[in-house]
Protein backbone atom coordinates (compact mmCIF):
# COMPACT_ATOMS: atom_id res chain seq x y z
CA UNK A 1 0.00 0.00 0.00
CA UNK A 2 1.67 3.32 -1.10
CA UNK A 3 1.19 6.83 0.56
CA UNK A 4 -1.54 7.96 -2.08
CA UNK A 5 -3.90 5.28 -1.18
CA UNK A 6 -3.26 5.79 3.07
CA UNK A 7 -4.22 9.31 2.76
CA UNK A 8 -7.61 7.97 0.38
CA UNK A 9 -8.43 5.56 2.94
CA UNK A 10 -7.84 8.08 6.19
CA UNK A 11 -10.15 10.30 4.22
CA UNK A 12 -13.01 8.14 4.54
CA UNK A 13 -12.30 7.39 8.19
CA UNK A 14 -14.38 9.34 10.81
CA UNK A 15 -14.06 9.23 14.78
CA UNK A 16 -17.21 9.80 16.65
CA UNK A 17 -16.54 13.13 19.15
CA UNK A 18 -15.69 11.13 22.93
CA UNK A 19 -18.35 11.46 25.72
CA UNK A 20 -18.06 10.49 29.32
CA UNK A 21 -14.57 11.44 31.23
CA UNK A 22 -12.59 10.53 28.04
CA UNK A 23 -14.79 13.56 26.17
CA UNK A 24 -14.63 16.02 29.06
CA UNK A 25 -10.67 15.37 28.64
CA UNK A 26 -10.43 15.97 25.20
CA UNK A 27 -12.01 19.00 25.64
CA UNK A 28 -10.50 20.34 28.22
CA UNK A 29 -7.22 19.95 26.49
CA UNK A 30 -8.34 21.45 23.29
CA UNK A 31 -9.73 24.42 26.09
CA UNK A 32 -6.37 24.59 27.44
CA UNK A 33 -4.23 25.15 24.00
CA UNK A 34 -6.96 27.31 23.01
CA UNK A 35 -5.80 29.97 25.78
CA UNK A 36 -2.26 29.62 24.85
CA UNK A 37 -3.58 29.90 20.93
CA UNK A 38 -5.05 33.30 22.21
CA UNK A 39 -2.42 34.56 23.85
CA UNK A 40 -0.06 33.74 21.28
CA UNK A 41 -2.03 35.98 18.47
CA UNK A 42 -2.09 38.47 20.91
CA UNK A 43 1.38 38.53 21.20
CA UNK A 44 1.85 38.59 17.54
CA UNK A 45 -0.73 41.47 17.18
CA UNK A 46 1.13 43.65 19.92
CA UNK A 47 4.19 43.10 17.95
CA UNK A 48 2.74 44.55 14.80
CA UNK A 49 1.15 47.47 17.08
CA UNK A 50 2.51 48.61 20.39
CA UNK A 51 5.76 46.77 21.13
CA UNK A 52 7.83 48.51 18.65
CA UNK A 53 6.60 51.89 19.85
CA UNK A 54 7.00 50.98 23.51
CA UNK A 55 10.94 49.94 22.68
CA UNK A 56 11.72 52.83 20.48
CA UNK A 57 10.42 54.91 22.89
CA UNK A 58 12.36 53.57 25.81
CA UNK A 59 15.46 53.92 23.74
CA UNK A 60 14.62 57.35 23.29
CA UNK A 61 14.18 58.25 26.91
CA UNK A 62 17.04 56.69 27.84
CA UNK A 63 19.16 58.45 25.33
CA UNK A 64 17.63 61.75 26.44
CA UNK A 65 18.47 60.84 29.95
CA UNK A 66 22.00 60.24 29.00
CA UNK A 67 21.51 63.81 27.05
CA UNK A 68 20.26 65.54 29.59
CA UNK A 69 22.40 63.87 32.68
CA UNK A 70 20.65 61.76 35.69
CA UNK A 71 23.28 64.36 38.05
CA UNK A 72 20.53 67.34 36.88
CA UNK A 73 17.27 64.86 36.78
CA UNK A 74 18.59 64.70 40.37
CA UNK A 75 19.24 67.70 41.51
CA UNK A 76 15.63 68.76 40.01
CA UNK A 77 14.66 66.36 42.64
CA UNK A 78 16.18 68.48 45.14
CA UNK A 79 15.25 71.89 44.18
CA UNK A 80 11.71 70.33 44.96
CA UNK A 81 12.30 70.02 48.12
CA UNK A 82 12.88 74.04 49.19
CA UNK A 83 10.34 75.05 51.61
CA UNK A 84 7.70 77.71 50.01
CA UNK A 85 4.24 78.13 47.72
CA UNK A 86 6.36 78.70 45.12
CA UNK A 87 7.99 74.95 44.94
CA UNK A 88 4.34 73.49 45.37
CA UNK A 89 4.27 73.25 41.27
CA UNK A 90 8.00 71.63 40.91
CA UNK A 91 7.56 69.53 44.12
CA UNK A 92 4.01 68.42 42.79
CA UNK A 93 3.75 68.79 39.08
CA UNK A 94 6.84 68.65 37.37
CA UNK A 95 8.87 66.44 39.45
CA UNK A 96 6.32 63.66 39.08
CA UNK A 97 5.81 64.45 35.63
CA UNK A 98 9.76 63.91 34.94
CA UNK A 99 9.90 61.09 37.13
CA UNK A 100 7.11 59.35 35.15
CA UNK A 101 8.35 60.00 31.90
CA UNK A 102 12.48 59.10 32.73
CA UNK A 103 12.01 56.82 35.14
CA UNK A 104 8.42 55.05 34.39
CA UNK A 105 6.44 53.32 37.11
CA UNK A 106 7.48 51.91 39.56
CA UNK A 107 10.63 53.36 39.18
CA UNK A 108 9.33 56.99 39.31
CA UNK A 109 8.58 57.00 43.09
CA UNK A 110 12.18 56.39 43.65
CA UNK A 111 12.39 60.23 43.49
CA UNK A 112 11.01 60.98 46.24
CA UNK A 113 14.09 60.34 48.52
CA UNK A 114 15.25 63.73 47.48
CA UNK A 115 12.24 65.05 49.54
CA UNK A 116 12.27 65.44 53.32
CA UNK A 117 10.29 62.83 54.89
CA UNK A 118 6.93 65.71 55.18
CA UNK A 119 6.95 65.68 51.22
CA UNK A 120 6.88 62.16 50.57
CA UNK A 121 3.66 60.82 51.00
CA UNK A 122 2.47 63.56 48.70
CA UNK A 123 5.03 62.82 45.96
CA UNK A 124 3.91 59.37 46.06
CA UNK A 125 0.32 60.14 45.54
CA UNK A 126 0.90 62.76 42.97
CA UNK A 127 3.64 59.87 41.13
CA UNK A 128 0.53 57.12 41.74
CA UNK A 129 -1.53 58.62 40.31
CA UNK A 130 -0.17 60.20 37.11
CA UNK A 131 0.96 56.98 35.99
CA UNK A 132 -2.39 56.99 33.96
CA UNK A 133 -2.85 60.25 32.71
CA UNK A 134 0.75 60.28 30.77
CA UNK A 135 -0.05 56.67 28.64
CA UNK A 136 -2.23 58.56 26.00
CA UNK A 137 0.84 60.51 24.80
CA UNK A 138 3.95 58.57 26.28
CA UNK A 139 2.61 54.91 26.52
CA UNK A 140 6.37 53.43 27.62
CA UNK A 141 5.65 55.06 31.25
CA UNK A 142 3.18 52.63 31.77
CA UNK A 143 3.06 49.66 29.74
CA UNK A 144 1.77 47.33 31.72
CA UNK A 145 -1.40 48.73 32.25
CA UNK A 146 -1.70 50.37 28.71
CA UNK A 147 -5.23 48.23 28.97
CA UNK A 148 -6.74 50.95 30.87
CA UNK A 149 -6.11 54.00 28.10
CA UNK A 150 -6.70 51.53 25.40
CA UNK A 151 -10.18 50.62 26.46
CA UNK A 152 -11.09 54.08 26.88
CA UNK A 153 -8.98 55.17 23.30
CA UNK A 154 -11.16 52.03 21.94
CA UNK A 155 -14.86 53.40 22.96
CA UNK A 156 -13.22 56.98 21.52
CA UNK A 157 -12.37 55.40 18.43
CA UNK A 158 -15.96 53.98 18.27
CA UNK A 159 -17.76 57.25 18.53
CA UNK A 160 -15.48 58.22 15.62
CA UNK A 161 -13.05 60.63 17.41
CA UNK A 162 -9.77 60.94 17.27
CA UNK A 163 -7.56 59.90 19.66
CA UNK A 164 -4.68 63.41 19.97
CA UNK A 165 -7.42 65.22 22.35
CA UNK A 166 -8.50 62.24 23.92
CA UNK A 167 -4.85 61.54 24.80
CA UNK A 168 -3.89 65.70 25.01
CA UNK A 169 -6.95 66.15 27.77
CA UNK A 170 -6.11 63.10 29.53
CA UNK A 171 -2.41 64.37 30.20
CA UNK A 172 -3.70 68.03 30.59
CA UNK A 173 -6.58 66.94 33.70
CA UNK A 174 -3.96 64.33 35.17
CA UNK A 175 -1.60 67.19 36.06
CA UNK A 176 -4.44 69.70 37.36
CA UNK A 177 -5.23 66.17 39.51
CA UNK A 178 -1.67 65.46 40.82
CA UNK A 179 -1.17 69.00 41.67
CA UNK A 180 -4.32 69.10 43.73
CA UNK A 181 -3.76 65.15 45.24
CA UNK A 182 -0.59 66.62 46.16
CA UNK A 183 -1.08 69.39 48.03
CA UNK A 184 -4.27 68.24 49.98
CA UNK A 185 -1.89 65.08 50.60
CA UNK A 186 1.25 67.67 52.10
CA UNK A 187 -1.56 69.09 54.40
CA UNK A 188 -3.13 66.10 55.55
CA UNK A 189 0.70 64.66 56.53
CA UNK A 190 1.40 67.97 57.73
CA UNK A 191 -1.70 67.47 60.53
CA UNK A 192 -1.06 64.31 61.08
CA UNK A 193 2.73 64.43 62.02
CA UNK A 194 1.86 67.49 64.43
CA UNK A 195 -0.60 65.05 66.05
CA UNK A 196 2.08 62.42 66.37
CA UNK A 197 -0.12 59.81 64.74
Amino acid sequence: MNLQSLILLSADVTVDKQTGFLGALATAAEDFIKVFNKGGSVLLSLMGGILPTLIVLLTAVNALVRLIGAERIENLGKAAARPGLQWYPVRYIILPFVAVFVLTNPMAYTMGRFLPERFKPAFYDSAVSFVHPILGIFPHANPGELFVYVGIATGIQQLGFGLGDLAVRYLLVGLVVIFIRGIVTEAITARMMKKGA
